[in-house]
């Protein structure tokens, strides 16, 4: 019987193979992400700044400037939290309970994932719009949806619906319903139940989507796009005001409005983090 024994050298070199394969793996991610986000992101801060400070603060003064950021976080501001309200419900529901139509109902939250912002846009405008189903009943109550502010709300609201209930239904389908079922025969209320057991055991999902809610509803330009009527100084939000500043070819004010946007994903991020981080400490204290 003959026996196979490897020698000394073709260990090292396949022990060499293996190393220069996570080595080859991070540098493709590296150079693909810089390639992507990286540079993109500093180009902006350098077009933003390349003639310094007193043209950037010149142009973050501009009272169509100012317009658009009250706008984006008015939108953000209303948006955010019906969607949270919302997503929170359903994805209770949909985990909770079994009934007819509830791979129906998923697939309708799904939906803004699927659909393109600006077919959303246009389906509010069919909606609401002059010539929509409930244009006259609107006009005769001199109510204004489309090309004004309450369209820009329901265009945020669409396309940002989908992320709090989609990062919370995994996590409560994980816990189960044991623990909320223990605190209700021990005599807690509904409010207690959900303010004592679900909260806690759902606060990261929870906080990953009003995260992803947040930053689509300031990032939206497609349906938003399709619904305000991009009115300078009236309906235009930051991502607008973006695209219409690049396309009057007044790009230092366009980059220092990409800036701005970037900022407010940055202090997402920290108020993030700093949630994190109070969170693990009380975990660890209690």
């Amino acid at each position: 019987m003959s026996t196979i024994v490897s020698s000394p050298r073709s260990k090292s070199g396949a022990k060499k193979k293996t190393e220069w394969v996570p080595i080859v793996l991070i540098t493709i991610a590296i150079g693909f992400l810089a390639l992507i986000i990286y540079i993109p992101a500093i180009n902006v801060f350098y077009q933003a700044f390349r003639k310094g400070m007193g043209p950037f603060l010149a142009n973050i003064r501009q009272p169509n400037f100012i317009t658009a950021v009250r706008l984006t976080i008015a939108l953000a501001a209303i948006s955010v939290p019906l969607n949270t309200i919302f997503g929170l419900c359903a994805a209770w529901a949909l985990a909770r309970k079994q009934f007819r139509g509830r791979t129906l109902l998923l697939s309708i939250i799904d939906l803004p994932f699927a659909i393109s912002p600006v077919v959303a846009g246009l389906m509010l405008v069919l909606l609401y719009g002059r010539n929509g189903w409930f244009g006259p009943a609107l006009q005769a109550a001199d109510i204004k949806i489309i090309f004004a502010f309450p369209g820009m709300v329901l265009a945020t609201m669409f396309v940002s619906l989908p992320f709090v209930a989609r990062e919370v239904i995994p996590v409560l389908e994980e816990i189960g319903p044991e623990q909320e079922e223990a605190a209700s025969t021990l005599g807690a209320s509904n409010w207690q139940t959900f303010w004592r057991v679900t909260l806690p055991s759902i606060r990261w999902g929870l906080l990953y989507g009003l995260i992803l809610t947040n930053a689509r509803a300031m990032g939206e330009f497609g349906a938003v796009s399709v619904v305000s009527g991009n009115l300078a100084g009236k309906t235009q939000s930051l991502p607008l005001f973006v695209e219409e500043e690049y396309k009057q070819y007044a790009t230092e004010s366009a980059y220092s409005a990409a800036v701005l946007l970037a900022l407010l994903a940055v202090v997402t991020l920290v108020v993030k983090e700093i949630m994190q981080r109070k969170t693990r400490v009380q975990d660890e204290q209690e």
